[in-house]
């Protein structure tokens, strides 16, 4: 295939830098040449005026800015308001945002289920022959010790019952607990 004498292509980085290297000068006349020159001259005159005025449009923004009350701060507060208001009307963020939600739904549920199996195997081996064999051992020495001790024994009891007895022996044979020990220092 031929290519014809204007490629539609755009310019690669070594067209450009072969195109800046040329020199074209020769091939315009005197007058070409001075009425380019002349042109160039009014363009750099124009980009100087708009730079002005630019300046002058900024500095009077600042002005009335300031007049308002609104300082950086307050603009950074409300570009990244706008911003994010922007992004969550964003498709992406809302298929994003519906996805986590709903992983998030299954995540509890999933949490929910684990708990509930949890408690009830914890139900169904409190209600085993094993722990209810381990119980009434413990009840049985604990009915035991309370006897040799010269406690009153209450005919057996639940679990619970048992453990709360055992607590309370216990802290009525450690001497009364801190209020014990205060009195024996005032005694000093």
């Amino acid at each position: 295939m031929q290519k014809g004498l204007l490629e539609t292509e755009p310019l690669q980085g070594r067209d450009e830098d072969a195109v800046a290297s040329a020199d074209f000068s020769t091939m315009l006349s005197e007058e070409e040449k001075e009425e380019l020159k002349a042109e160039l001259v009014q363009l750099e005159d124009e980009i100087t005026t708009l730079r002005q005025v630019l300046s002058a449009k900024e500095r009077h923004l600042v002005e009335i800015k300031q007049k308002l009350g609104m300082n950086l701060m307050n603009e950074l507060k409300q570009n990244f308001s706008k911003s994010w208001h922007d992004m969550q009307t964003t498709p992406a963020y809302k298929k994003t945002h519906e996805t986590l939600s709903h992983a998030g739904q299954k995540a509890t549920a999933a949490f929910s289920n684990v708990g509930t199996a949890i408690s009830k195997k914890f139900g169904d081996m409190r209600n085993s022959p094993t722990f209810k064999s381990f119980e009434e051992r413990v009840e049985t020495t604990v009915t035991s010790l309370k006897t040799k001790v010269g406690g009153t024994t209450h005919g057996g009891g639940s679990f619970e019952e048992v453990l709360s007895s055992a607590a309370q022996a216990s802290a009525q044979s450690s001497g009364g607990g801190p209020r014990r020990a205060e009195e024996e220092e005032l005694q000093c």
